[in-house]
């Protein structure tokens, strides 16, 4: 959560940089990019995404275990560090940075990247069966990447 919070702050000051830019504009691209970005994951278009492709090290959790839990998880939850399949969260920080929303709105939205991003270990490791976890969850992949981009799309439309 604070590494998804950290993110979301970043990116509520950096907002107020394409204010300049008239608002209509804006709103269009946030829109083209969310379109985009749900053809991307329903295979229709491919492209690569802005990311740091690489998981966290996993000397981080052997040298220390809570400091290393701790370091995980907060790179985890920025996302700049880990792979991120999906399109949705770039096209919610596009139209955070594009619509310059209220600090509130931000960190709401910060907040829920972080809760999902959790939520993946958490639901893998209750599961009891790690690799059988893995193996449904690959099954379904695309289906619920196509699930959080059409429900991220009223998401992205109220910001716009």
């Amino acid at each position: 959560m604070l590494g998804a919070l950290v993110s979301a702050l970043v990116v509520f000051v950096v907002s107020g940089l394409v204010t300049p830019a008239p608002e209509v504009v804006r709103h269009g691209l946030v829109v083209a990019l969310a379109a985009a970005g749900v053809l991307r994951d329903l295979g229709v278009v491919s492209f690569p995404l802005p990311q740091n492709a690489r998981q966290v090290p996993q000397d981080v959790l052997s040298r220390d275990v809570a400091r290393g839990s701790l370091r995980f998880g907060f790179e985890m939850g920025t996302g700049v560090r880990t792979y991120v399949s999906s399109t949705v969260p770039y096209v919610l920080v596009a139209a955070l940075l594009l619509t310059a929303p209220n600090l509130a709105t931000a960190v709401a939205t910060g907040a829920g990247f972080g809760l999902g991003r959790a939520l993946t270990p958490t639901l893998r490791y209750t599961s009891g069966d790690g690799d059988l976890w893995d193996a449904v969850l690959h099954t379904h992949l695309r289906t619920i990447k196509l699930a959080a981009g059409l429900t991220a799309i009223p998401v992205v439309l109220l910001l716009a």
